[in-house]
C-alpha cells in the first residue's frame, strides 16, 4: 500500500503513475496486436472490419472503466482517512456492483448488436467479420470490468505494480493467442477477439488471487458483499458520474465513426491507425488523470487540500513537456508510426493518417488539462461540471458528424476534436479555480480560528 498524502507530490505521483503508464502501454498492446496481426495476416478488409466496430467496444469498455474508477475513488478516500472497515466494504461493493452492471450491459449489447452495427453505417462487405469480432468482445465485458475493478481497488491503496505485472503476462499471452487462433486455427477476426477476452480473464484471476493473499483487508467474506442501500447509492453516485462522463465522450466518438464509415475502407483504416497512434501520444495524460483521481481521493480523505493544489500544478508541468515531445514526433515520424501500427504501405492511408496526427497534435496539451482537472474534480466530489464538459464534447462531435463532414468530408473529422477540446476545457478550468479559492477560504478561517 502507498500513502499519497505524504511526501513530495511530484515524486509520489510519478512513483504511482509509472506502473500505471506501463500498464496502459501493455493494455494498448492488446489493441495494437489485434490491429497489426489482423492487418498483416488477414488484409485491409479484415482490418477495416475491426476498425469499423472499435467505437462500440470503446464506448462500453469506457463506461465500465469509468464506473469502476468512480467506485475506486471512494476506496481511496477511506484508505486516506484510515477507515479499514469502510475500506473493506467499499472494496467488496466495487466488485459486486461492477459484475452486476457488466452482466446487464452485456445482455443489452449482444441483443442490440444488429441495431448498433446499422447505426454505425458498417458497409455490407464488412458486416459479417465486424459482427463476429465485436460480439465476442462484448461477451467478454464482465472480464474487462472485473480487471478494471481489481486494478482500481489496488490503485486506490497505492499498489500499481501488481496490476502491471499481471497485465504484462496477459499481453504476451494475447499476442501468442492472436497468432495461434488466426494462423493455426484459422478463426479470422473472431480469433483476435477471443484472444483478447481469454487474456483478460487470466489477468482477472491473477489479480483476485494476489489481492486476497497480499492484503488481509481484501479477504472478503459473504457478509462483506451485503452492502447497504446507502453504500450502493454512494458507490453508484460516484461511479455512474464517471461512467456517464466517459460515455458522453465515447458517444461523441461513435457519432464520428458513423460519418467515417461512409468514406470507404482506406479512410476507415487510416483513421483507425491515426487513433491508435493518438492513444499512445495521449497515454500519459490519461495516466496522470487516473493518478490525480487516487491522489485527490486520498488527500480529500485526509483533509489535505493544500496538497491537491500542488499536485495539480506539478502534473500539468509534466504534461506540457510530454506534449511538446509528441508534437515533434508526429511531425517527423507520422508515416513510420502508421506503418508500424497497420503494416500498410498504401500511400493514401499513410497520407490521411499523417495529416490527422499533425493537425491534432498541436493541441494535445489541452487534452492533458482536461484529463487531469476532470479527474481531480471528480475525486473532490464535483460531479456536474465534468459531465457538462463531456456534454460539450458530445454535442460538438455530433454537430461535426452531421453538419461539417457533408461539407468538407474527412477534414471535418480532422478538425473536430481540436475545436471540441478548447470548448470543453473552459468550464473545467473555471470550476477548479473556484474550488481552489473556496479551499483557500476554508484554510484561512481555520488559521484565523487557531490564533483567536
Amino acid at each position: 500500500m502507498k500513502d499519497l498524502t505524504k511526501g513530495n507530490p511530484a515524486k509520489v505521483m510519478l512513483e504511482f503513475a509509472m506502473p500505471v503508464a506501463l500498464g496502459n502501454i501493455f493494455q494498448l498492446c492488446y489493441s495494437l496486436a489485434d490491429t497489426r496481426v489482423v492487418g498483416s495476416t488477414l488484409g485491409e478488409t479484415a482490418l477495416a472490419a475491426v476498425g469499423a466496430t472499435t467505437s462500440i467496444s470503446t464506448l462500453f469498455v469506457g463506461f465500465l472503466s469509468g464506473l469502476t474508477n468512480g467506485f475506486a475513488i471512494l476506496v481511496a478516500r477511506e484508505f486516506g482517512g484510515g477507515h479499514e472497515r469502510e475500506l473493506k466494504r467499499y472494496g467488496a461493493g466495487t466488485l459486486l456492483l461492477g459484475v452486476l452492471t457488466a452482466l446487464a450491459l452485456t445482455i443489452l449489447c449482444v441483443a442490440g448488436l444488429p441495431w448498433l452495427l446499422s447505426i454505425l453505417n458498417v458497409p455490407d462487405v464488412l458486416m459479417e467479420e465486424a459482427s463476429s469480432y465485436i460480439r465476442i468482445i462484448l461477451l467478454g465485458l464482465v472480464m474487462t470490468c472485473m480487471y478494471n475493478a481489481c486494478a482500481g481497488i489496488l490503485r486506490a491503496v497505492g499498489d500499481t505494480t501488481a496490476a502491471l505485472v499481471f497485465l504484462v503476462c496477459a499481453s504476451v499471452l494475447n499476442i501468442g493467442l492472436d497468432l495461434a487462433f488466426i494462423l493455426i486455427f484459422k478463426l479470422g477476426v473472431a480469433g483476435a477477439a477471443l484472444a483478447t477476452v481469454i487474456s483478460q480473464a487470466v489477468s482477472v484471476a491473477c489479480s483476485l488471487i494476489y489481492m486476497m493473499k497480499r492484503y488481509p483487508v481484501f479477504r472478503f467474506q459473504p457478509v462483506d458483499f451485503q452492502i447497504t442501500k446507502e453504500e450502493v447509492r454512494e458507490l453508484y453516485s460516484s461511479g455512474l458520474s464517471m461512467a456517464a462522463m466517459m460515455s458522453l465522450v465515447f458517444f461523441g466518438t461513435l457519432s464520428l465513426q458513423c460519418a467515417i464509415n461512409t468514406f470507404g475502407n482506406e479512410i476507415i483504416v487510416a483513421h483507425t491507425a491515426a487513433r491508435k497512434v493518438t492513444e499512445f501520444c495521449m497515454l500519459p495524460f490519461s495516466v496522470l488523470g487516473v493518478t490525480m483521481a487516487t491522489y485527490c481521493g486520498q488527500n480529500m480523505g485526509a483533509g489535505r487540500l493544500d496538497r491537491i493544489r500542488q499536485g495539480l500544478r506539478q502534473s500539468l508541468m509534466i504534461s506540457a513537456v510530454w506534449a511538446v515531445g509528441m508534437i515533434v514526433l508526429c511531425y517527423t515520424a507520422a508515416p513510420a508510426l502508421v506503418h508500424l501500427v497497420t503494416g500498410s504501405v498504401n500511400e493514401e492511408i499513410m497520407y490521411t493518417a499523417s495529416l490527422y496526427l499533425k493537425v491534432n497534435s498541436v493541441l494535445f496539451f489541452v487534452t492533458a488539462v482536461i484529463c487531469i482537472v476532470r479527474n481531480a474534480l471528480q475525486a473532490m466530489g464535483e460531479h456536474w461540471i465534468p459531465l457538462v464538459s463531456s456534454g460539450i464534447e458530445l454535442v460538438g462531435k455530433v454537430a461535426v458528424a452531421f453538419l461539417l463532414t457533408p461539407l468538407i468530408q474527412y477534414w471535418g473529422i480532422i478538425v473536430a476534436e481540436p475545436i471540441v477540446w478548447v470548448l470543453m476545457v473552459i468550464p473545467l478550468i473555471i470550476r477548479m479555480k473556484k474550488r481552489l479559492k473556496e479551499a483557500d477560504g476554508i484554510a484561512y478561517e481555520k488559521l484565523r480560528s487557531g490564533f483567536s
